[in-house]
């Protein structure tokens, strides 16, 4: 089974405020650096960046990336050769390798699946900014990267999304809206996402005593 993990990399960062994403750093490295080495066992990798921006030495394939993320996936797609594809936010810079195994073995019986985390704290339903509703937590979920999924799956997918002018904010979204079931699979809290800027002190915070 080869595996080809694609990175989606040409956001603004607008959320933080501080540029692409991929390129701030955290424990001396950009999140795109983190998200490389990673993976380095992978047989290919292949990086969505914004365009006309180039990245010397880097150890990846590199596409253009979209004007989405949905968009920017499709392109790597286009590239990718493996019979798998991990499909990772770089915004995700700690990957817990044990979890990525876990993930692999059901895409591997299943074609489609992604990590996830139980929602620790309690889910409410704001009503007109105030407590409303509650909502029961035990059968939500917070799903996390990579995904993973057979490539001519996903491929179809995405042409059937384009076809039909859908967004999706994942791409478990993608093949389920095509009726294919996705695995859930246990996941790692420490694999959080970097979204706002206080999650960078977090993260620093982590990098110091990472060890994947």
């Amino acid at each position: 089974m080869r595996v080809s993990v694609l990175l989606p990399a040409a956001g603004a960062g607008e959320r933080i405020g501080r540029g692409p994403k991929a390129f701030l750093e955290v424990g001396g490295k950009t999140l795109l650096a983190w998200a490389l080495e990673a993976f380095a066992w992978a047989e290919e990798r292949v990086v969505a960046l914004p365009p006309g921006r180039m990245v010397e030495g880097l150890p990846a394939r590199v596409v253009p990336g979209g004007r989405t993320r949905q968009e920017s996936v499709y392109h790597l797609l286009e590239a990718a050769t493996g019979d798998v594809v991990l499909v990772h936010d770089v915004a995700r810079p700690f990957v817990v390798q044990e979890a990525v195994r876990r993930l692999l073995a059901a895409v591997e019986q299943t074609g489609a699946a992604t990590l996830v985390v139980p929602v620790p704290d309690t889910l409410v339903q704001e009503e007109e900014g105030r407590y409303g509703v509650v909502v029961p937590r035990e059968h939500h979920r917070l799903v996390q990267t990579p995904q993973g999924f057979w490539r001519s799956l996903l491929w179809e997918a995405h042409q059937r999304a384009r076809l039909e002018n859908r967004v999706y904010t994942d791409d478990a979204q993608l093949v389920r809206a095509m009726g294919h079931p996705v695995a859930l699979v246990e996941g790692d809290r420490r694999m959080f996402k970097v979204t706002y800027p206080e999650d960078l002190l977090l993260a620093e915070g982590v990098a110091r005593l990472w060890r994947s």
